[in-house]
């Protein structure tokens, strides 16, 4: 058996994923800030003030929009420094979700410079958003129509017993990641009981059956494994294994080792945003727990999951679920090129949490390669494709077996866009 890890590549993926931060007017100050009426208000501000801090914390490097989001952005936020409407009778879970991601942002920030502006608005967006929702977290509306809704940015689809409820199913409960955080900044007991009090409801839940989001959810666990970091308390662990395991082994995670957006919709799309979560949450349970079974996952999200999520710009795209279960396909292909919106920004701190794990992450082959109960064919960690279309051209290392012309899965971000969007990678032979 041989053990390996590509530096070249990784440093290669962080380049390109630079770049696509560094050039595009999309996360310029000029654009950075999304207006009031957003669907996702805090998301986008968020996820690229966490992206550009990821990046420092890579190599020190600073995105000149970094500073200047902290300068400007008493000037973009309301009287209650957040985004989007003033806390009403109606808590949008979009607007939760969304800030979630602007404090992880902003303790990132202020754990790297001890900026008090940045620490001062935390502490707002906690008080004036989320403090007003205290008690209100067992009212979340688990019965829904039943009609599949969402596209690959979620949207407001209905308001239910004071809640308004987001495509993205569950997305209010992300929040426990942005709270954890604030809740390792400052300690405020007030903060922890909220997170207890998310958690507590989210877990009750039944995740498959209300098809739940299950970035949503790998976000929430990460956030319990940051409370069980702080505080060493095994309720956190137990809770985010609990979410791991559901995730693992009822229909979340693909036989590529991406995801399906929603549970029980695999005609859909993977989102790297969850991948990426799922790779921090494997690992961290790895850590605490030392159960080899762990960090063999990470690994091959890692290999495989992010094969093909990463594109050629240096940002990230969705493909299509391979599954046997049910709308699933039996073929890799890209879906949707890139979800600048939201993923490639959040590919950021993958990339950061790879490098800072990259002892972990390695693969393992024997030179074997051999075909499933499942029929996926691998050696060891590397899972290996078929593949038809114009990507014929960039194969190597290619074997014939059962008389199939294998290979490990293509690297998107290797393939200019025009000849992977013209690429199929057959995964699942029966």
């Amino acid at each position: 058996m041989q053990r390996f890890f590509d530096e070249k590549e990784l440093a290669q993926r962080i380049e390109l994923n630079y770049k696509r931060l560094e050039n595009d007017a999309y996360y310029q100050i000029s654009d950075v800030f999304d207006n009031h009426q957003a669907r996702w208000p805090g998301d986008k501000e968020g996820r690229a003030l966490l992206a550009f801090v990821s990046h420092y914390k890579i190599n020190g490097r600073k995105l000149e929009c970094m500073d200047l989001m902290i300068d400007k952005m008493p000037e973009a936020v309301n009287e209650h420094a957040c985004f989007g409407p003033l806390a009403c009778e109606v808590i949008f879970e979009q607007q939760l979700s969304g800030h979630s991601w602007l404090l992880r942002g902003l303790c990132e920030y202020y754990e790297q410079f001890g900026d008090i502006r940045a620490l001062d608005q935390i502490k707002k967006i906690y008080e004036n958003l989320f403090l007003p929702t205290k008690g209100l977290y067992s009212t979340y509306p688990v019965e829904r129509s039943g009609k599949l809704e969402g596209g690959v940015s979620g949207y407001t689809t209905c308001v239910i017993d004071g809640w308004g409820l987001s495509s993205d199913v569950g997305c209010a409960f992300m929040s426990i990641d942005g709270l954890s955080h604030v809740y390792a900044i400052t300690k405020d007991e007030g903060v922890r009981a909220l997170v207890d009090e998310m958690i507590d409801v989210y877990l009750a839940i039944d995740k498959v059956k209300l098809k739940v989001q299950t970035h949503c959810t790998l976000t929430a666990a990460r956030g319990m494994m940051r409370m069980y970091g702080i505080t060493g308390e095994h309720k956190y662990l137990a809770g985010a294994k609990s979410i791991y395991d559901i995730y693992v082994y009822s229909g979340g995670m693909t036989y590529t080792y991406q995801n399906a957006n929603w549970w029980g919709r695999n005609d859909t799309w993977t989102e790297p945003c969850a991948i990426v979560d799922s790779l921090m949450l494997a690992t961290e349970l790895y850590k605490a727990t030392g159960d080899e079974e762990y960090r063999r996952v990470a690994a091959r999200v890692y290999h495989n999951g992010l094969a093909t999520a990463q594109r050629d710009n240096g940002g990230a795209g969705t493909d299509t679920v391979v599954t046997s279960l049910e709308g699933g396909k039996d073929t890799l292909a890209s879906k949707k090129y890139e979800a600048f919106f939201c993923c490639t920004m959040r590919l950021s701190e993958g990339l950061w949490f790879i490098g800072q794990n990259r002892e972990l992450l390695y693969a393992t082959v024997s030179g074997n390669v051999q075909k499933d109960e499942r029929g996926v064919y691998s050696d060891g960690d590397i899972l290996y494709a078929e593949v038809s279309g114009d990507g014929e051209a960039y194969v190597e290392d290619a074997i014939v077996l059962d008389g199939h012309r294998l290979c490990p899965i293509l690297k998107y971000y290797r393939i200019p866009k025009d000849i992977f969007e013209n690429t199929k990678q057959r995964i699942i032979f029966k």
